[in-house]
């Protein structure tokens, strides 16, 4: 992209991204408001093991089916954008690397850290989940069958999910996006409490 290019990308991004905000009203299965999470303590009611473990996945749902975390995991090859999960604007695509076309790097406009005068969201690895990860238009309980297969979580064993969804500083830009997004539920200490207490009480499905 040629450097006189950028300005006017940059507030085509941010027009777009204006008006974005959704309000949150509904509740979910376990009782909190959706733009919170439940801590661990409160399942200790559930005495089935299993139901237990389903019960954690229903919850940090809230988070893996919100648009801060579906918006890159997209079944298709664009990404999507805002609270109302719209196709990214300007046009992009995955790429070989889910970073982009050669003509359109993710890099072009993603930079480092958020740019909020702009309303551009960033990191130093922005990028796209692979597409065997795609989240789009799933159900909690797909999601959960989906992420405990290594073939289709990056290769991750169950104890590398704690660790990617409690600290990846990427997975905690969704608490952190940025002016213009709403932010994904709860905190990501208390999500990556959810997965720990999930795997060890076997990572069950609902």
């Amino acid at each position: 992209m040629r450097s006189g290019w950028r300005p006017f990308v940059l507030v085509l991004l941010s027009a777009l991204a204006s008006g974005a905000t959704v309000a949150v009203a509904a509740f979910a299965a376990s009782g909190t408001a959706t733009n919170s999470l439940a801590p661990v303590e409160s399942f200790a009611s559930i005495a089935d093991p299993a139901k237990r473990s389903a019960a954690y996945f229903t919850e940090l749902g809230k988070v893996l089916t919100n648009p801060r975390c579906t918006n890159c995991h997209p079944a298709g090859d664009r990404p999507r954008q805002g609270d109302d999960a719209h196709l990214h604007q300007p046009p992009v695509f995955r790429g070989v690397d889910g970073m982009g076309l050669p003509s359109m790097r993710c890099s072009t406009c993603h930079q480092a850290a958020n740019f909020d005068p702009g309303r551009v969201p960033g990191h130093t690895v922005w990028h796209l989940a692979p597409i065997e990860m795609a989240w789009e238009g799933k159900t909690v309980s797909q999601i959960c069958a989906q992420i405990k297969d290594p073939a289709r979580n990056g290769g991750r064993s169950l104890d590398d999910l704690i660790d990617h969804i409690g600290k990846d500083t990427l997975v905690g830009w969704a608490w952190a996006p940025g002016v213009g997004r709403t932010p994904a539920p709860g905190t990501q200490a208390e999500a990556g409490a959810l997965v720990e207490a999930w795997v060890k009480s076997g990572a069950a499905c609902p």
